[in-house]
């Protein structure tokens, strides 16, 4: 009986010793994932950093340029208008008029895909004597178009011919120069900004010690195009009149500032 005893003692013994070894083995375990999950928290705050490193790591510039626009074109409206006793009459000779007005032009260039009809009307012409009804004194056609001279150097003598064919029954307005292909310059202006803002970045790398890296993005910030420019018109339709193709019209084209701005982002190498 005492030597079963004594074994009974030493298993129990034995049992409590390896509890304890397995609990501290637990316990160990438990606080090496605790450490471990305190490590993967990190990473990404160590990934943010980075990101918000690699973001502080750009540079932004600005181009501004300014182009000279030269009008290049020349458009002005023409109105042809007769009065006649009768309408057909008066339909008849306005369009002979025009014909004849267009005819003049083709001289200067102005070819048929460059006049555009802009109105046409008929309307009776009553004349008002005193303590009497109105009496109809016939019918007034008028005719008009815009016409384009694609050459500044033949304007002047375009309108000047349009004068001369139509006589007083021609009225010439709304005269204006125009830059024929205004995004030919605002091309240039572009790749004149980004040339200035690339050289500006570049100043600052190389003062930095730092190397361009890829363009990040680009914006064009603003662009102002060339609006066509009113010469004015005639204000005595009789000295209008009077002009013939021997008086050509003087034209000083003068010149339009336009301004590109663009923004530019590099990473830096």
């Amino acid at each position: 009986m005492n030597g079963y005893g004594s074994i009974t003692v030493s298993v129990r013994g034995v049992l409590l010793t390896g509890l304890v070894l397995l609990a501290l083995a637990v316990a160990y375990l438990v606080g090496g994932s605790g450490e471990g999950g305190n490590a993967a928290q990190a990473a990404p705050a160590a990934g943010a950093d980075a990101g918000a490193a690699a973001t502080a790591r750009s540079l932004t510039m600005e181009g501004v340029v300014e182009a000279t626009a030269v009008p290049d074109q020349l458009t002005f409206g023409l109105s042809v208008g007769v009065t006649r006793a009768d309408l057909n009459t008066a339909l008849a000779d306005a369009n002979r008029t025009m014909r004849r007005v267009l005819s003049s032009l083709r001289e200067y260039g102005v070819k048929r895909r460059d006049v555009q009809t802009t109105g046409l009307s008929m309307n009776p012409v009553y004349d008002y004597p005193a303590y009497s009804p109105p009496v109809l004194r016939g019918y007034r056609v008028s005719e008009s178009a815009s016409v384009l001279v694609k050459e500044l150097k033949q304007g002047g003598g375009a309108v000047s011919a349009a004068v001369a064919a139509g006589r007083n029954a021609v009225r010439v307005s709304n005269i204006r120069l125009k830059v024929g292909d205004p995004e030919a310059v605002l091309a240039k202006a572009r790749k004149a900004a980004v040339a200035q803002a690339t050289a500006k970045a570049q100043e600052y790398a190389d003062a930095t010690g730092q190397a361009l890296g890829g363009v990040l993005t680009l914006r064009e910030l603003r662009a102002t195009t060339p609006s066509d420019r009113e010469l004015g018109g005639y204000a005595d339709t009789a000295e209008l009149g009077s002009m013939d193709a021997a008086n050509v019209l003087p034209i000083r084209t003068g010149r339009e500032d336009l301004r590109v701005t663009v923004q530019v982002v590099w990473e830096f190498a």
